[in-house]
């Protein structure tokens, strides 16, 4: 995993100061059979937010997700996205992973953004079984692994992560 820093910086309005993680959860590309198309879209609009990010780690499902994840937390770093591996194939294991790693579930995250896609009349969003939580002062979101879904994630997400990850730091609820 590229060197993550700390995150345990106070964020500015834009998320400066912040660092970030997007891991592309996929058999394939971390195999190199196709190049990961939707972390380096989570990774440009996360820089876009103002978060540090490095490119993205691309892992097989499993046990390297979960890997990925505990060192991220552990580096202090504010923001996981994950993408890839929510669906309903035999290896999609990426929110039981994740899950296992989560100790407080943020619901209303995974929520929205299946009912965006939903609402979108893509329908396939309600397959998505993506989770979102809290561990330690991280917060970890699953995203469907297209670019598409991704470049939406970050619509919704967007409205909600520079007061969430204001909260992971310690920060109050606005006034």
């Amino acid at each position: 995993m590229p060197d993550a820093g700390p995150g345990a910086a106070p964020p500015g309005p834009d998320g400066a100061g912040l660092r970030a993680l997007v891991v592309t959860v996929s058999d394939r590309a971390s195999a190199g059979v196709y190049e990961d198309r939707s972390g380096p879209v989570l990774v440009e609009g996360l820089r876009a937010l103002g978060l540090g990010v490095d490119d993205p780690v691309v892992v097989p499902d499993g046990a390297p997700v979960e890997e990925v994840l505990r060192a991220a937390v552990a580096a202090g770093v504010a923001l996981v996205l994950t993408t890839g591996g929510t669906g309903l194939g035999p290896r999609d294991l990426t929110p039981e992973v994740t899950a296992r790693v989560v100790e407080r579930s943020v619901p209303g995250v995974a929520e929205a953004l299946r009912a965006d896609a939903v609402a979108r009349g893509v329908a396939a969003g309600m397959l998505s079984r993506g989770v979102a939580g809290v561990a330690g002062r991280t917060l970890l979101v699953n995203v469907a692994g297209s670019p598409g879904a991704c470049r939406d994630a970050l619509r919704v997400l967007t409205r909600v992560l520079p007061h969430a990850l204001g909260q992971l730091g310690g920060g109050d609820h606005p006034g």
